[in-house]
């Protein structure tokens, strides 16, 4: 009889499901990552939290028990010399798992484990974010802060302001300029019909020579 063995058996006998564990368990260390169904995540996170917890203290009745856990030894090295570091500010909670959805070919539930601190994807939700608290006195008056933001306004309004004089100065001037250009060009335009009007009793003269030549 089964009374009071609720843990998942996996459909496996205790040697095969402890040796399978053990493989999953060295891959995930080795790899940080690995691809499996929710159910043996599941079982697989219950496994190797208790070793990862045993790898921030490098002892060697740490490094045995880890050992008799794992049967690996890269494994064993990589537990102790680079997740160990890693996971030492950490009480607990090693392993993530995140659900990909189900597999074509029997439809099983399909799910990634993962080392939390080897995920550089979600290594800014990690760090410790500072409280932005605003701070009232207790006489109702307002907090320094929320004081200093008018001045910040009116600083840059009188900065922005001198740009627009200047603006507005450049653009009459060139008015101006405009202006200027086209009275010169009409009284030019005034002046040169008179020109041809000197030019004009010149011509019977020519005409008058031609005349004679042809006499």
């Amino acid at each position: 009889m089964r009374h009071g063995k609720k843990f998942n058996h996996l459909g496996r006998t205790a040697s095969h499901r402890a040796a399978m564990l053990s493989n999953m368990a060295s891959s995930l260390i080795i790899h940080k990552r690995i691809v499996t169904t929710v159910a043996k995540a599941k079982a697989l996170r219950v496994y190797v939290e208790p070793i990862i917890t045993r790898s921030k203290e490098a002892t060697t009745h740490n490094y045995r028990t880890a050992f008799s856990y794992l049967q690996d030894k890269v494994a064993v090295t990589e537990l102790f010399t680079v997740v160990g570091g890693k996971v030492a500010s950490r009480p607990g909670g090693y392993t993530r798992i995140l659900k990909t959805g189900n597999r074509a070919g029997d439809n099983a539930e399909m799910a990634m484990i993962e080392l939390v601190d080897f995920n550089e994807f979600f290594e800014g939700f990690n760090e410790d974010k500072k409280k932005s608290t605003t701070r009232r006195s207790r006489r109702g008056g307002a907090s320094t802060p929320k004081a200093a933001a008018p001045k910040a306004e009116v600083a840059e309004a009188v900065v922005v302001a001198p740009a627009i004089e200047d603006s507005v100065v450049e653009t009459v001037v060139a008015e101006e300029v405009v202006a200027e250009t086209v009275a010169e060009v009409a009284a030019e335009e005034v002046a040169s019909p008179e020109a041809p009007a000197d030019e004009t009793p010149e011509a019977p003269a020519a005409e008058e020579a031609s005349e004679e030549e042809t006499k």
